[in-house]
Parts: C-alpha cells; structure tokens; sequence
C-alpha cells in the first residue's frame, strides 16, 4: 500500500494501521453510541425524552401530549429504551417511563 509520506511517518509513530485501529473505541462502545445517535435522530423521540425529563409518565400521558397512536407510539419508545435514553418502570398495573442517566444529557433547552 502506497500512502503519502507525511501520513506514512504520523502512522508509524502511532504503531501502523494496528495502532491506529487500537485507539479507538471497540465494536460494543461503537455500537452503543451508534444506537444513542439513532434514537436521537428523531425529533418525535427527542420530544417524548425531553417529556420524561421534566416528568417520568405513563404511556397514557405521553400518547395524550404527543397525540400518537398507540403503535406509533411503541414503536418510539421501544428504540428509546433499547437506547439506554429511557427506562420502564412497573408500578402496580402501571409502566412508568423515566430517563436514564445517560438520557438526563440530552435535554433541549
């Protein structure tokens, strides 16, 4: 591989490509920002996180404020939750969503 050489003496001092390559971060850490980046590419899923920011809630409120359907509405909360952003939270016949900490980071002011 032919690489200009001003990168070529850079990528020595750091090791070559296996160097490089160990500087970043692993394929678990990349996938989880990946999917944090995913479920905050939607402005429905970034209101819904900014709600729960003011006030954990039920599914019930949240469909009430945001005026979803009920599948729509799923559908956002699930990636949220597979993102880490939220989390459910059982009271009695109840699912309560709150943020997480990592979710807490994402407020739109």
């Amino acid at each position: 591989m032919i690489i200009p050489e001003p990168i070529e003496n850079e990528v020595k001092l750091l090791g070559g490509a296996e160097g490089i390559a160990l500087r970043i971060a692993d394929d678990e850490k990349i996938g989880k920002q990946s999917s944090i980046h995913h479920a905050l590419s939607s402005s429905i899923r970034l209101k819904i996180l900014n709600l729960l920011l003011v006030q954990p809630l039920c599914v019930c409120l949240i469909k009430a404020i945001t005026k979803m359907p009920d599948s729509k509405l799923s559908y956002h909360l699930s990636i949220l939750v597979e993102s880490g952003l939220i989390r459910r939270e059982k009271s009695g016949n109840w699912i309560i969503y709150h943020p997480t900490e990592e979710g807490n980071k994402y407020k739109v002011e």
